[in-house]
């Protein structure tokens, strides 16, 4: 089941959010990005740990959350797709700092951007069973206060603005090495190879004002299909997972425009290891291609490849309480995301057993 309760990618995640610079003109930027954020948790496993330690691990591993409210490529999701004990409810509560630019071609008139944006984020999610599968629905979120300049030809503009990003509801379900276990089964699983697979959807419901061009919520619908792989080979687990951004028009982007976009492909690779006691560190990396932009009906010389590394440690505080912290930077941006991220999660849960 994929864990990632939040961006978010802050999708995006997040994301944070790749948030459309805006205040500008709209022929000023056709990249329409900035900044996204997530954070996830992952499932710790040995075979020589007590039941409950297991448990303990499982259980912080479920929530996944992206702190972010528009496009989410860019976003980082370790352990995304793990098992973990039905009928578990979860409450989450999340802050993330971005710090970073946006890199656009060399014929924008866009230069100099530089962005801020500290976001919070509330979550919820709920595992359950899918004809003997184990799965998860969870709802996110989000809200950001977003600052930062540009120069735009040859003149500096700036932009304030604080609201909500686009909520996000995701559906996911393990398919193949994960079934649906009750919390004394769950005792006695052991991880080999999973195959998991999750759909999201990104509502248009954030803040947004089509006269400004720097927005938290992104005026349009997006779905996010999504496939992954894990293996364990003891406390050392590695995972990879794929999807794509499916984006709907924004018909009232800036100056009575409209806006489309093309598909975004994003890879994820994924290295895990257990500490024990459901402590586990993560090495991460993330490539996203595509989402060439249209305006108004011109075409963007914008088509993104884009790479970013992150960590995430996570640390269990009691049976039902744990924090992960996270980071991750750009390695690479053509076009778009270009960004500083860290955070932390709280993640409360209860349910059957706990």
């Amino acid at each position: 089941m994929q864990e990632n309760v939040l961006k978010t990618e802050v999708h995006s995640a997040g994301p944070l959010t790749r948030l459309r610079l805006q205040e500008f003109p709209a022929d000023a930027v056709s990249s329409t990005a900035v900044a996204g954020k997530c954070l996830s948790r992952t499932l710790a496993r040995d075979r020589h740990r007590t039941p409950a330690t297991r448990l303990c691990a499982a259980l912080l591993a479920l929530a996944q959350l992206s702190l972010a409210g528009g496009i989410r490529a860019g976003e980082i999701e370790p352990r995304a797709y793990v098992n973990t004990p039905v009928g578990i409810n979860f409450l989450l509560a999340g802050f993330s700092f971005s710090d970073g630019g946006l890199s656009t071609e060399a014929s924008s008139p866009v230069k100099d951007a530089q962005l801020e944006m500290p976001s919070g984020i509330l979550a919820c999610a709920r595992s359950f069973e899918v004809l003997g599968k184990s799965a998860k629905i969870d709802a996110i979120v989000p809200f950001s206060h977003l600052s930062g300049s540009a120069t735009v030809a040859g003149e500096i503009r700036e932009r304030v603005v604080s609201g909500f990003n686009d909520p996000r509801f995701r559906f996911s379900v393990n398919l193949h090495g994960a079934p649906a276990l009750s919390m004394e089964e769950f005792a006695s699983y052991r991880q080999d190879v999973i195959i998991g697979a999750s759909i999201q959807v990104s509502a248009p419901l954030g803040q947004y004002e089509e006269e400004k061009l720097v927005n938290l919520g992104n005026n349009r619908w997006f779905v996010k299909p999504d496939i992954g792989l894990s293996k364990a080979w003891g406390d050392f687990t590695l995972e990879l997972s794929t999807g794509v951004f499916l984006f709907t028009d924004n018909d009232d982007f800036y100056g009575g425009k409209t806006l489309e976009q093309d598909p975004v492909l994003t890879a994820q690779l994924h290295a895990t290891y257990n500490f024990g006691r459901g402590i586990w560190a993560a090495l991460s990396g993330t490539y996203d291609y595509g989402g060439q932009t249209t305006v108004g009906g011109v075409s963007g010389d914008d088509t993104q490849k884009n790479s970013r590394m992150g960590a995430t440690l996570a640390l269990p505080v009691n049976r039902k309480n744990s924090i992960k912290i996270f980071a991750s930077n750009a390695i690479d941006t053509s076009v778009g995301t270009d960004y500083d991220l860290i955070g932390a999660v709280w993640q409360y849960r209860w349910g059957k057993g706990l």
